[in-house]
C-alpha cells in the first residue's frame, strides 16, 4: 500500500530552512512514495514549493506534488499536482502540462468524473473522524467504493494510527494520505 505525506503549516512551519529540515526528517523516517506541499496560506507559497521539490528530489521513487498550483508544479519540476474538489476543470489543463494529477473527492460521483476526466489518483475523504471535514466514510464504504472503480484511491481522513492503516489495507485500496500520521 503507498503511502502519501502531506505537509501542513501547523507541523512543518513557514520559514524555509525550519521546513526543510522538518520535511527531510519526516521523508527520512517514514519514507513515503508520495509528498505533497499544501500550505494554503503563506504568501511566500511559490518560494516554499521550491524547497519542497528540491529536498523530495534526494528521495529516490518519491513523488512529489503541489496544492492547486499546476502551472508552478510544472514549472519546477514536481511530478504533479493535487487539485481541490472543486478544480475538476483543471484536470486536463494539468495532464497537458505532463503532470499526474490527484484530485480531492468525497463521493463515487466525484471519483467517476475524476477518472472520466483523465485523474490519475483521487483521495476519497473522510475515512475516519476528522476535525471540520463532516461525516467519517468508514472503511465497509471505502472497500464498496474500490471495488466499483477503476482509478487509484488513496483514503485520506484521520487517519493517524498503524490500527486504521492496517484497516483500511484490508480494503484494497492504492494507499493511503494523511498529515499527522507523517508528523
Amino acid at each position: 500500500m503507498k503511502k502519501y505525506l502531506i505537509t501542513s503549516r501547523e507541523f512543518y512551519t513557514d520559514t524555509p530552512a525550519v521546513f526543510r529540515g522538518i520535511l527531510q526528517e519526516q521523508l527520512i523516517k517514514h519514507m513515503p512514495d508520495f509528498a505533497l506541499y499544501r500550505d494554503k496560506s503563506n504568501p511566500h507559497y511559490n518560494i516554499q514549493a521550491d524547497h519542497f521539490v528540491e529536498v523530495c528530489r534526494n528521495f529516490m521513487g518519491l513523488k512529489s506534488f503541489l496544492h492547486q498550483e499546476y502551472e508552478l508544479a510544472a514549472s519546477l519540476g514536481a511530478h504533479g499536482v493535487h487539485l481541490t474538489s472543486k478544480q475538476f476543470d483543471k484536470i486536463q489543463n494539468a495532464k497537458a502540462l505532463g503532470l499526474e494529477v490527484i484530485i480531492s473527492t468525497h463521493t463515487k460521483e466525484e471519483v467517476l468524473q475524476a477518472k472520466k476526466l483523465g485523474a490519475d489518483y483521487v483521495t476519497y475523504s473522510p475515512i475516519f473522524s476528522t476535525p471540520g471535514k463532516g461525516e467519517p466514510k468508514g472503511v465497509k464504504e471505502l472497500e464498496a467504493l474500490v471495488k466499483s472503480v477503476e482509478i487509484k484511491v488513496f483514503a485520506l481522513g484521520g487517519i493517524i494510527d498503524k490500527q486504521q492503516i492496517d484497516a483500511i489495507e484490508k480494503s484494497g485500496v492504492y494507499g493511503f494520505a494523511s498529515i499527522r500520521y507523517f508528523y
